[in-house]
């Protein structure tokens, strides 16, 4: 390496280790909740994400005071097996544990010389046995919070063990139909793509024409209509709520996807006429006038020229249009509620007001970020190339 380009290494280090810093301030809380959401919620009560590949609770309490006699897997003496679930039953307690421990074996101490083992210790190993003997068994991971999310399960064991003893105690199907239980995130997820996809597609669909228009087509006022959409941008939409649900209230549309479809529409349109229109101009003036001389009609010019054109825009609006209708709480919440509910309102009903069952917001965190990764990560082509759409001129 040359004495140059070693030190334009140097003089970028400091931004390159900042850099990955702030990402890996930025990953290691999203890498907690994915290992969260795959351990079992006994587990996830008990120790932190980062102790997910350490061995279980108790362990090492058992390998101290235990394993020499009875051996690492519980089964070194056949008459005191500890993976007999009858003899773990009678010590499921730390201090039955340790008056066991305390009697002698053939006038000796039981441990030897290793010392008796305190309250919390005790009670890590009857855990520990517990776990070995069958009685509290449990995998490393499993997908068990993602199917109690999805079904809305609110049991105390989870969805797939109710089922296979025949509880059902919560009235539950135990086939696909759980999937639309309106506590779970099957149904969230259902309803968040009844709002997502026509609230995306519309305000695409209406910002192309009057882009095209904007762009090649002239009429009085063009300028002006554009600046007053320009200006639109800056209306917070928190101001028009309650003018809006009231008028919804009248004509019927609260709680109903139509209504919301027309909101997230008329929202989505000013940023998406703007960005279009941009785009749109930026195209080679003498595309349009030799296909105009050729006799194409304005629905021509825009259909074969303008729409595949401009593939690189639209991808980067839906982008923006998808993920910020998908995350969205606040015009859910007001137009749709419980009625029909999103993901985004469901994710709040999947703890308690005690606080319990918040394993399974992990699960319905990655639910409902999954989609939008998928879209983001195919389009993402287009994404660099729709922003810096009309930046450049000449």
């Amino acid at each position: 390496m040359s004495a140059q380009r070693l030190k334009r290494w140097l003089g970028g280090l400091p931004t390159h280790i900042v850099l990955i810093g702030l990402c890996g301030l930025w990953l290691l809380p999203t890498l907690g909740l994915l290992v969260t959401s795959f351990r079992p919620f006994q587990d996830v009560a008990e120790t932190g994400w980062w102790t997910a590949l350490s061995p279980p609770k108790g362990a090492a309490e058992y390998a101290e005071f235990c394993a020499a006699c009875h051996g690492s897997d519980g089964k070194k003496i056949a008459a005191a097996d500890l993976t007999r679930q009858e003899l773990v039953q009678s010590y499921r307690r730390s201090f039955t544990l340790i008056a066991a421990l305390e009697k002698e074996i053939n006038g000796r101490p039981h441990l030897g010389d290793t010392p008796v083992p305190d309250e919390f210790q005790a009670a890590a190993v009857a855990a520990y046995l517990r776990r070995i003997s069958g009685i509290e068994a449990r995998p490393r991971f499993t997908l068990d919070n993602y199917t109690d999310a999805m079904t809305g399960y609110r049991g105390t064991t989870n969805y797939a063990a109710d089922c296979a003893a025949g509880t059902q105690s919560l009235d539950l199907f135990c086939d696909w139909r759980d999937l639309g239980n309106p506590r779970g995130m099957g149904r969230a997820f259902l309803n968040s793509l009844l709002v997502a996809i026509p609230s995306t597609l519309l305000p695409i669909l209406f910002a192309a024409f009057a882009a095209y228009a904007f762009s090649w087509m002239h009429f009085p006022g063009r300028q002006f209509m554009f600046a007053l959409l320009v200006g639109l941008q800056i209306v917070p939409l928190q101001m028009t709520l309650i003018p809006i649900s009231r008028l919804y209230a009248q004509l019927g549309l609260n709680g109903t996807f139509f209504g919301i479809w027309l909101f997230h529409t008329g929202f989505g349109l000013p940023y998406a006429i703007f960005l279009m229109r941009n785009f749109l101009g930026s195209l080679p003036q003498e595309l349009f006038e030799s296909a105009y001389l050729d006799g194409a009609s304005h629905w021509t010019a825009f259909w074969r020229l303008a729409l595949p054109l401009s593939a690189p825009a639209i991808a980067s609006l839906g982008i923006f249009q998808f993920l910020w209708i998908w995350n969205d709480l606040l015009v859910a919440l007001v137009f749709l509620g419980g009625e029909h509910p999103v993901l985004t309102y469901q994710i709040g009903n999947m703890v308690t007001s005690l606080g319990s069952g918040w394993h399974l917001l992990t699960a319905a965190a990655f639910i409902s970020m999954a989609l939008p990764l998928i879209v983001f990560l195919a389009l993402q082509r287009y994404f660099v190339r729709g922003l810096l759409a009309g930046s450049v001129k000449g």
